[in-house]
C-alpha cells in the first residue's frame, strides 16, 4: 500500500477514535447535552422565524420570492452545520491552547497539529443545523415545484461541503492570528456577525459589500452563489464553477498561515 495511503486510513483512524471518545463523554452529561442541543435548535428556529416575519411585510426581496429566500437560509445552515461541528477549538484556540499553553502537548505528538486541534472536540449539537437545513432546503423546494435530479442532489452535497470548507477556511485564517498576537478573543467575533449577510441574497446590498463578502470574505461562495446554480436563477450563473476553486484556494491559504504560524510559536516555557 503507498505511504499516503496509509497515512490517510491512519488519520481517519484517529479521527473515528477521537469522535466516538468524545461523542461518549459529552452524551455521559446527559441533561447538558440535550440543553446544548434544545438551545440550538431553540436558535435555529428564531434565526428562521425572523425571515417569516420579514416576509410577511413584503411581497419580495430584490426580485427573491420568499420560498427562494428560505432556499437559501435553509441552504446556508448545511455548510454552517458543518463546520460548526468542527469549529469549538478554533474559537477557544487563542486562550486555551496558546496563552495557557496547551499546544505544546500538541506539538509532541506524532500527528499533524491541525489536525488535532480540529478532532479533539466536537460541537455535535451543530448537526442539528445541518438536519433542519436540509429539511428548509427540501420545503422550500417542493413550494417551488423543483425537481430533483441525481446532478440536483450530488451539486448539493457538493455545494455545501464547499461551503464548510470556506467557512473553515476563513476561520482558520483568524485563527492563526493567536500565533502572532496575543489575544483571548481573536478576530473571530468580527467575522462572525458577517455570516448573517451570506444568509441573504448579495444583490439586496451595495457593490462595495457585494465586492467584500465575495472576495475579502468569500462567504457569497459558500451560501449565495451555489443557491443560485441549485434554483436555476440568471444572476451571476458564472460564478458558479468558481465555487470549487474559491473553497481550495481559501483553505490553502488558511492552511500556509496556520504552518507559518506554527514556525513562530514559541513555548510558554510553563
Amino acid at each position: 500500500m503507498e505511504p499516503s495511503l496509509i497515512n490517510v486510513r491512519r488519520h481517519l483512524g484517529l479521527l473515528s477514535h477521537y469522535f466516538v471518545q468524545y461523542f461518549k463523554v459529552r452524551v455521559s452529561y446527559r441533561a447538558d447535552f440535550l440543553i446544548g442541543v434544545v438551545t440550538s435548535m431553540a436558535a435555529t428556529l428564531f434565526s428562521l422565524g425572523f425571515v417569516v416575519v420579514l416576509f410577511s411585510r413584503i411581497p419580495s426581496l430584490a426580485g427573491w420570492r420568499f420560498e427562494e429566500v428560505l432556499f437559501l437560509y435553509g441552504f446556508s445552515m448545511i455548510p454552517f452545520g458543518l463546520f460548526n461541528v468542527l469549529s469549538m477549538n478554533l474559537y477557544e484556540f487563542g486562550s486555551t491552547y496558546i496563552i495557557e499553553g496547551k499546544f505544546d502537548r500538541v506539538l509532541l505528538r506524532p500527528v499533524s497539529s491541525l489536525f488535532q486541534v480540529l478532532f479533539e472536540a466536537f460541537r455535535i449539537e451543530s448537526f442539528q443545523e445541518v438536519g433542519t437545513g436540509l429539511v428548509v432546503v427540501l420545503w422550500a423546494a417542493h413550494r417551488l415545484s423543483y425537481h430533483w435530479s441525481v446532478v440536483g442532489s450530488i451539486e448539493l452535497i457538493f455545494f455545501a461541503v464547499c461551503g464548510g470548507i470556506i467557512y473553515m477556511a476563513v476561520f482558520l485564517a483568524l485563527t492563526t492570528v493567536s500565533f502572532f498576537m496575543e489575544d483571548r478573543i481573536g478576530l473571530h467575533p468580527p467575522a462572525w456577525n458577517l455570516l448573517a449577510f451570506g444568509r441573504y441574497p448579495l444583490s439586496i446590498y451595495s457593490g462595495p459589500i457585494q465586492f467584500f463578502l465575495s472576495w475579502i470574505i468569500p462567504f457569497g461562495f459558500a451560501t449565495f452563489y451555489p443557491s443560485v446554480r441549485l434554483l436555476g436563477r440568471p444572476e451571476y450563473h458564472q460564478y458558479a464553477p468558481l465555487i470549487p476553486v474559491v473553497a481550495a484556494v481559501s483553505l490553502g491559504i488558511a492552511i500556509f498561515a496556520w504552518n507559518q504560524g506554527v514556525r513562530r510559536y514559541s513555548s510558554t516555557g510553563s
